[in-house]
């Protein structure tokens, strides 16, 4: 009798193991297969946001058409201050500096002290996007920014004038921030506050622009969130860190010379 019932134990094992075994080569198919699908996805949901912080998004824009007609993505090394052609085996459009920051080797620490936004690591090789007018010449330069907020990473792109310091828009595509409060980042009434804000001081030395409750600073301050100000202050450093020497500062300062091909 118990030689049955362990005859019986053990086909129910096997049964649970190849169900197992067969679920797990249909599940492990199933993501190799819809891989490609998600990374069209990620691409085409990027290149929405570029052109949302451009200020060419509109409800029946052609993001493919609009972003491949206007948009020329260039990955530049921040140590080198050079354009490269890849990083990482990868070219422009499926290389993602979010990710290469994530990797020792793609991205460098940032030294203690000067981590003000709490990102950690910087990547080595960014991604910024050139819009151009039709003679050729910059009309807004889009750049990736990213903070700690309250509850985590705030992840965004700032659009800036030719003088690349106006600010034209901001958009904060991805944030754990606080519905009602510190989600307000994508609150277009407090995102409007942006435009015609300048990041740089006089002669572009020094980054003045502020997140702070009573604005007093036509040029640079911007109104702090209500209720929310450990969101308002992660805002607030990491714009003061992502333009700094730390980060695009002397990337800027290249552009404006003309010395880094745009076109």
């Amino acid at each position: 009798m118990a030689s049955k019932k362990n005859e019986s134990l053990s086909k129910t094992l096997i049964v649970v193991v190849i169900l197992c075994l067969v679920c797990a080569i249909i599940v492990s198919g199933a993501a190799v297969g819809l891989k490609p699908i998600q990374q069209r996805n990620a691409a085409l949901d990027m290149q929405r946001n570029v052109l949302d912080a451009a200020g060419l998004l509109q409800p029946s824009t052609d993001v493919v058409t609009v972003f491949n007609e206007r948009v020329d993505t260039k990955l530049i090394n921040l140590n080198t201050l050079e354009v490269v052609e890849s990083a990482n085996d990868l070219g422009p459009v499926n290389y993602d500096p979010i990710a290469a920051a994530n990797k020792p080797a793609w991205s460098s620490k940032v030294p203690e002290g000067k981590d003000i936004a709490g990102i950690g690591s910087r990547e080595d090789v960014t991604k910024v996007y050139f819009i151009n007018d039709e003679q050729g010449d910059l009309q807004t330069l889009v750049l990736y920014i990213r903070g700690n907020g309250l509850w985590g990473t705030m992840y965004g792109l700032i659009a800036l004038e030719p003088d690349l310091s106006t600010v034209r828009s901001v958009n904060f595509y991805e944030h754990s921030e606080t519905p009602g409060l510190g989600g307000e980042i994508q609150n277009p009434k407090w995102v409007a506050q942006w435009e015609g804000k300048e990041i740089y001081g006089e002669n572009n030395e020094e980054v003045k622009f502020d997140v702070v409750k009573n604005p007093s600073d036509e040029n640079h301050d911007i109104d702090a969130l209500s209720g929310a100000t450990l969101t308002s202050n992660g805002v607030d450093y990491l714009i003061t860190y992502w333009f700094s020497d730390q980060a695009y500062g002397p990337l800027l300062d290249k552009i404006r010379k003309g010395e880094l091909n745009n076109g």
